[in-house]
C-alpha cells in the first residue's frame, strides 16, 4: 500500500499553546443565567430543575416527561423563600393562566408574599424552563469559545503548507499504527460534512482487525458538538431525529449490521439530502387522530464499519470504502505500539494527544462552509465504463473539494456578485487534485474492482502460497494443486471465510476445482498470473 505520509512533506512543529484548551461546556451540565436576568438553571441530582428568582429557589420535577413545544406543562413545583425557610409545593401547567394564578395565591398565602409577586415569578419561572428544554432537546448548539491562544494554535495548524502530512502524523500519535492513507481519507470525508454533498465512509476488515479504532481515531479529531454516534438504529428512528439535528454533521454508527433497518433512510439521505415521512399522531389539543410531517433535512456525512463480506450494495456504491490493513506486518506493529503505552514515554504520549485532539476539535471549528470553485474541472478525466462510476466521479470530485475547503486558511478567499448575492469561495489547486489523485488510486481502485476488498486480499495470499510451493516443489504455478485445509494453514483465517471467498474465486474463474464429487479430495488450481494486483484508477490526470 502506497504512503501518502511518504509523498506528502511531513514537518512537525509542536505548537504550544498559552492556555491549556479546555473542555467542551455543556450547558445541560452547567448551571445557568443566561435565560432571564436574575434568573439561573441548574439541574438536580435527581432529574429535577432548579430555578433561583431572587429570594426564591423554585424545584420543577417532572421535566423530562414533558416533550420540548408541547401545548401543555404539568408539573409538581416546589417554592421556597429561602429568607423565611417557608416552603410550598403543589401540581401546576405552568402553560395554563387560570393553573398559574391558583397556584400564585396559595403559595402566597403560605410564604405571606404578594400574589402579584408570585405570578411574575412564575412567569419568570415559565420563561427559563421552556428555554431549558430548548437547550436539554439540542445541546449541540451550545459550542465552547475559543480564547485567544487556542484560536492562534488552531490557526496554525491550518496554515501548516504541509497539511496533509501532519493529518496523518498527528493521527499515529494519537495512537493508530500505519494506515496513512486510511486516515487521512476518513478525515477528509469528516471535513466533507460542510459540503452541500458529502462523503460516506464504509470501513471494512474481519473482527478486531482494527475498523472501529479507525473510525474512532477521525471521530476523536471532529468536534463533539458536530458529530452524532449511535451503536445501532431502528427502521423508523432516523425520521424523530429532529429536523435540522443531523444537517452538515457526521452520523456515525459502530457496526452496519446494527443499520439494517434503517439502511433504506440512510441511502435516501445520503442521496437526497433530506428525508419525509407522513405518520399518524394524536393532536395534543383535540385528542383526534391526524397526519403529521416529519422532516430530516441534510447534508450528513456518514461513516459506518462493518465485517460483513456481503454488503448491500446499494449502500456500498453510495461510500468510500476503507479496508483495514490485516497483514502480519500490520499486527506486529500494533503489538509493538500497545507495548510502548504501557511505558513512560507512552503516558507522555497520552498527555500529548489530548492535546493534538483538543487542536483539531479547534481547528475544525475554524473551517468555515465556503464554496469550492474547480478551474481545472473541464480538464479532469475519470474512466467511464461502467454505470457505477457514474456515482463514484461524484466522490471523486468532492474529495477534491474537500481537500481544498481543508486549505482555505492557505488560499485567498474569493467572492462573486450573482442575483444580488454574495458567493464567497476558494479555488481548488494542481496540488489539491494531486492528493486526490493519489487518494483515488488506492481507494476508488479497490472499490471499482470487480471483487470485494476481502476476497482480493484472500487472492493474493493464495497466490504468494502457490508461488512458494511451485518453487519448493520445482512446478509451474499451474501444476500445483491445494486444497482449503491448506490455504486455511497458509493464512489463518477462518473455515467459514474461506468457503464463502473460494466459491466466489471459483465463480469469477480465479481459481479452478479439481475433483471433489463422489467423495474425491477437492483440489484448486490458481488460474490467475498476478497482473492488475496493484490499486489503480486509469483516467486520472493533473491538468497543467
Amino acid at each position: 500500500m502506497q504512503d501518502v505520509a511518504g509523498i506528502v512533506a511531513v514537518e512537525r512543529q509542536t505548537i504550544a499553546p498559552a492556555v491549556e484548551p479546555e473542555p467542551p461546556v455543556t450547558l445541560i451540565a452547567e448551571s445557568t443565567a443566561n435565560t432571564t436576568p436574575g434568573v439561573v438553571c441548574e439541574p438536580g441530582e435527581h432529574g429535577e430543575l432548579l430555578i433561583s428568582v431572587g429570594t426564591l429557589q423554585w424545584c420543577l420535577r417532572g421535566m423530562g416527561a414533558v416533550k420540548a413545544g408541547a401545548a401543555a406543562l404539568k408539573l409538581n413545583a416546589q417554592v421556597l423563600d429561602r429568607q423565611s425557610g417557608v416552603l410550598f409545593a403543589d401540581g401546576v401547567d405552568l402553560m395554563s393562566a387560570r393553573s398559574r394564578n391558583s397556584y400564585a395565591r396559595l403559595a402566597a398565602t403560605e410564604l405571606g408574599l404578594a400574589d402579584g409577586a408570585l405570578r411574575r415569578s412564575l412567569g419568570q419561572v415559565l420563561l427559563a424552563a421552556e428555554q431549558w428544554q430548548q437547550q436539554a432537546a439540542n445541546p449541540a448548539a451550545a459550542q465552547p469559545e475559543l480564547n485567544e491562544a487556542e484560536r492562534e494554535a488552531a490557526r496554525a495548524l491550518l496554515q501548516d503548507p504541509a497539511l496533509a502530512g501532519r493529518i496523518t502524523a498527528d493521527l499515529a500519535a494519537c495512537g493508530v499504527v500505519g494506515e496513512s492513507t486510511n486516515l487521512l481519507a476518513g478525515y477528509l470525508a469528516a471535513v466533507s460534512r460542510k459540503l452541500p454533498k458529502p462523503l460516506a465512509v464504509l470501513i471494512q476488515s474481519s473482527s478486531a482487525a482494527g475498523k472501529s479504532s479507525l473510525m474512532e481515531a477521525v471521530l476523536n479529531l471532529i468536534p463533539a458538538e458536530e458529530r452524532v454516534q449511535y451503536s445501532a438504529m431502528t427502521g423508523q428512528s432516523l425520521f424523530y431525529l429532529g429536523e435540522t439535528n443531523l444537517q452538515h454533521k457526521i452520523l456515525a454508527i459502530a457496526e452496519e449490521e446494527g443499520v439494517r433497518q434503517a439502511a433504506y433512510a440512510l441511502k435516501l439521505l445520503q442521496s437526497d439530502g433530506e428525508l419525509t415521512m407522513a405518520s399518524t399522531g394524536k393532536d395534543e389539543a383535540t385528542g383526534n387522530l391526524v397526519t403529521k410531517s416529519y422532516t430530516v433535512k441534510g447534508p450528513v456525512m456518514l461513516m459506518l464499519t462493518t465485517t460483513a463480506i456481503d454488503v448491500d450494495e446499494e449502500l456500498l456504491n453510495r461510500c468510500l470504502v476503507l479496508t483495514v490493513n490485516e497483514s502480519r506486518e500490520q499486527t506486529e506493529a500494533i503489538h509493538a505500539l500497545q507495548r510502548h503505552k504501557q511505558t513512560l514515554e507512552g503516558l507522555l504520549a497520552e498527555n500529548e494527544r489530548d492535546y493534538l485532539t483538543a487542536l483539531h476539535q479547534n481547528a475544525q471549528r475554524l473551517l468555515r462552509p465556503l464554496n469550492v470553485v474547480n478551474p481545472y474541472a473541464s480538464q479532469l478525466t475519470f474512466v467511464s465504463d461502467k454505470t457505477r462510476t457514474r456515482r463514484d466521479h461524484m466522490k471523486y470530485l468532492t474529495l477534491i473539494q474537500s481537500i481544498a475547503l481543508l486549505h482555505q486558511y492557505q488560499r485567498e478567499i474569493k467572492t462573486a456578485e450573482h442575483r444580488g448575492k454574495t458567493l464567497e469561495y476558494v479555488e481548488v489547486t494542481q496540488a489539491d487534485i494531486r492528493l486526490a489523485n493519489q487518494l483515488a488510486h488506492e481507494i476508488l481502485g479497490r472499490t471499482l474492482d470487480e471483487m470485494p476488498p476481502q476476497t482480493r486480499k484472500l487472492l493474493l495470499l493464495i497466490q504468494q502460497m502457490a508461488q512458494d510451493r511451485a518453487a519448493s516443489e520445482q512446478k509451474t504455478l499451474r501444476e500445483v494443486r491445494f486444497t482449503r485445509r491448506d490455504i486455511r494453514a497458509y493464512t489463518n483465517w477462518s473455515d467459514s471465510q474461506l468457503k464463502l471467498h473460494c466459491q466466489r474465486l471459483s465463480d469469477m474463474e480465479y481459481l479452478l476445482i479439481h475433483g471433489g464429487s463422489r467423495g474425491h479430495l477437492l483440489q484448486y488450481e490458481l488460474l490467475w498470473d498476478g497482473d492488475g494486483d496493484s490499486a489503480h484508477l486509469s483516467g486520472l490526470i493533473v491538468p497543467v
